[in-house]
C-alpha cells in the first residue's frame, strides 16, 4: 500500500490547511486525464466511496481505486522549494 514520508505528510497538511475546501479536505491521487502523464493530485473534501485512505501523522491521502494497484509499492515524498512551492515524487519502497 502507498505510504508517505514525513516530508510528504507535512506538505499535505500544509496544502490542505491553506485550502478553501474545508476542514475535512485532504489530497487525492487519481489517474491523469492523459494516462501517459502519470497521476493527478488535487484537494478533495471527502474520499470517493471506493477510495483507499492512507493516513500518516494526521495527513490523509485519498487514492482512487483505479490506481491503488499501481501505487502498491510506492512512497509519496515531497520537497519544498525556496519559493514555497511543493514538488511531490513517487519512489519505490525499499
Amino acid at each position: 500500500m502507498l505510504t508517505l514520508t514525513e516530508n510528504a505528510a507535512t506538505a499535505v497538511t500544509s496544502i490542505v490547511t491553506g485550502s478553501q475546501v474545508g476542514p475535512e479536505a485532504d489530497l487525492r491521487i487519481r489517474e491523469a486525464a492523459e494516462p501517459a502523464t502519470g497521476f493527478e493530485l488535487g484537494i478533495s473534501s471527502t474520499p470517493e466511496p471506493q477510495d483507499a485512505v492512507v493516513e500518516v501523522a494526521g495527513a490523509r491521502v485519498f487514492v482512487d481505486q483505479e490506481v491503488v494497484p499501481l501505487l502498491d509499492d510506492r512512497v509519496l515524498d515531497a520537497e519544498v522549494a525556496q519559493d514555497g512551492g511543493v514538488r511531490f515524487a513517487l519512489v519505490t519502497q525499499g
